[in-house]
């Protein structure tokens, strides 16, 4: 083996020896008394071992974040969305918005796309190392008032804040009581600078006081998410519809 190649093994052995966590004295060790042929042999071992670790982290995130039904960005018609001025759509895919803890707002009619889009949204954010949590706003406040009730509210509340990203799906279609909307805030205050937080609604932000049975709360959160969210609105005819009629566009 000649000296450059092996200099170049050796650089790529002691990379994935230190991103394994595997201490510079041993590396040295290793490396003064390896011959060419081991120092190779090695190598591949550790980069199989990163490999390996890097596919079940993703497979560990995908679970946590618990989406409904994968979804990704391919075949999606964007003609009907739109994005705020000087913001747009590669922006978001980018998911540099994670990176200052902005919040999105995905907001139209039923069927129009808000799910899919935050789905994969939170897909691509678990593809690239970082912990999402989906949930439908209906299942999480009852959930909350339940872990409340059970003593379990500090667990759950911990659990949710593993994320960088946080889905609120169908924000708004159903009304809460008090205490619903009251633990609601807490996430959502919670998460204030802390994670990006994705709402899907159909509700304007000014109706959002008849959601949380409280106008303070409800102008608190807008309050924070106009700080340091964005509204994307999704238009045109329903992707729902459209589907449940595709056989009928067979050319009959």
């Amino acid at each position: 083996m000649q000296r450059s190649e092996r200099e170049a093994t050796e650089e790529a052995f002691r990379a994935a020896a230190r991103a394994l966590f595997i201490s510079g004295e041993t590396i040295d060790g290793f490396v003064a008394s390896a011959t060419p042929g081991q120092l190779s042999a090695c190598r591949s071992m550790l980069e199989a071992e990163l490999v390996h670790r890097d596919r079940a982290k993703r497979q560990r995130l995908l679970r946590q974040a618990r989406f409904p039904v994968p979804k990704s960005f391919d075949g999606f018609d964007w003609s009907n969305v739109s994005f705020p001025d000087g913001w747009g759509r590669e922006d978001m895919l980018s998911l540099s918005f994670m990176e200052r803890a902005e919040d999105l707002v995905f907001y139209g009619p039923t069927g129009r796309g808000k799910t899919h889009v935050a789905t994969a949204v939170g897909m691509a954010a678990v593809s690239a190392g970082h912990p999402v949590r989906f949930w439908q706003t209906a299942q999480l406040v009852p959930r909350l008032g339940k872990a409340k009730r059970e003593g379990t509210l500090d667990r759950l509340l911990a659990d949710v804040a593993k994320a960088r990203l946080l889905v609120l799906d169908e924000f708004g279609y159903v009304p809460f009581d008090v205490d619903g909307a009251r633990l609601l805030y807490q996430v959502i205050s919670e998460s204030y600078e802390r994670r990006s937080v994705i709402f899907t609604t159909n509700v304007e932000s000014g109706r959002w006081g008849t959601v949380f049975a409280d106008d303070k709360l409800a102008a608190a959160i807008v309050d924070r998410v106009a700080r340091h969210g964005r509204l994307v609105e999704f238009g045109g005819p329903s992707h729902r519809l459209e589907e449940s009629l595709m056989l009928g566009k067979s050319g009959r």
